[in-house]
């Protein structure tokens, strides 16, 4: 890999200091180099006069790899952009957890062996998301990680009904629902009582968040399954929409999210030999 492009989250990497580091190790090894933005700054952000910024849309088409700077929220956002055009992507950890990260900051050296081919490709599997409101296509986006429904801020719950093929799989008071891909069984879905799913497992696990009924139990519904949420009759007020902890989308009574796993993959790079087991012992260790 030769034509590179990084893209540092600049609130992350303080004053490019990791991605200057990195630019310096491919331009070393003989790699071609593009710097890119992977989003919008706020108003009144100034970037450094030293380092040339391209647009990430003009880059991409023609990118061999993407190497991304940041936490895990930085490289979903990528890992969406990229995968749609079927460039591999490999993370950067400038974050705390950094689960998706193939290397953190101090292992920078090892980006020279992407130039002499010293690298495998993991597929992850991604979620096909569609919310509809009667015959109407009100949304449609795809995820790495998960996709979420909750009652949004208010302090009271809200009531689904989640259906596998249409069959009725969980019918469901409390905070919301999470259907998480492998990848993503290790974020909110963990943290709300869902498994850890091996990566290369195709499954798509749902978790109730904080359930108010004992029956409600986390699912782990093959690949091949289409799945939808819906409030329930009994709703009565608004439900929310996130995609990778994306900006929330308003659903109203009959509106209905249906999910199903994507054609198309993210593919990361990998540089480490460390086993997935290696890497939860690791991320998850205890101080």
């Amino acid at each position: 890999m030769k034509n590179i492009v990084l893209t540092p989250n600049p609130y992350r990497d303080k004053n490019f200091q990791t991605v200057r580091s990195a630019l310096q190790i491919l331009k070393n090894a003989g790699a071609q180099t593009r710097l890119c933005l992977p989003f919008e700054v706020d108003r009144g952000y100034e970037l450094p006069k030293d380092l040339r910024f391209s647009r990430l849309e003009r880059e991409l088409p023609n990118a061999e790899l993407v190497i991304c700077f940041g936490g895990d929220g930085t490289i979903l956002h990528m890992a969406k952009s990229a995968a749609k055009r079927g460039v591999p992507v490999l993370g950067v950890n400038i974050g705390t957890m950094g689960f998706i990260a193939e290397l953190e900051s101090s292992e920078l050296d090892k980006l020279a062996n992407l130039v002499r081919g010293e690298y495998t490709l993991e597929s992850r599997m991604m979620l096909d998301v569609t919310v509809q409101r009667e015959q109407d296509i009100l949304f449609h986006d795809i995820c790495l990680n998960d996709v979420v429904v909750t009652k949004g801020t208010v302090a009271r719950i809200v009531h689904l009904a989640v259906k596998c093929d249409g069959t009725t799989a969980m019918e469901m008071g409390g905070d919301g629902v999470i259907l998480a891909t492998p990848t993503g069984s290790t974020a909110y879905s963990l943290s709300a009582g869902g498994p850890i799913v091996e990566p290369e497992a195709q499954n798509i696990v749902i978790t109730p968040i904080c359930p108010h009924d004992m029956g409600s139990r986390c699912i782990m519904a093959s690949d091949k399954r289409t799945i939808t949420v819906e409030m329930a009759r009994n709703a009565r007020r608004n439900a929310y929409l996130s995609v990778d902890g994306g900006k929330a989308i308003r659903l109203n009574m009959g509106d209905v999210v249906t999910v199903k796993k994507s054609q198309i993959v993210t593919k990361l790079v990998r540089l480490n030999q460390r086993s997935f087991y290696d890497v939860v012992n690791v991320k998850f260790r205890k101080p």
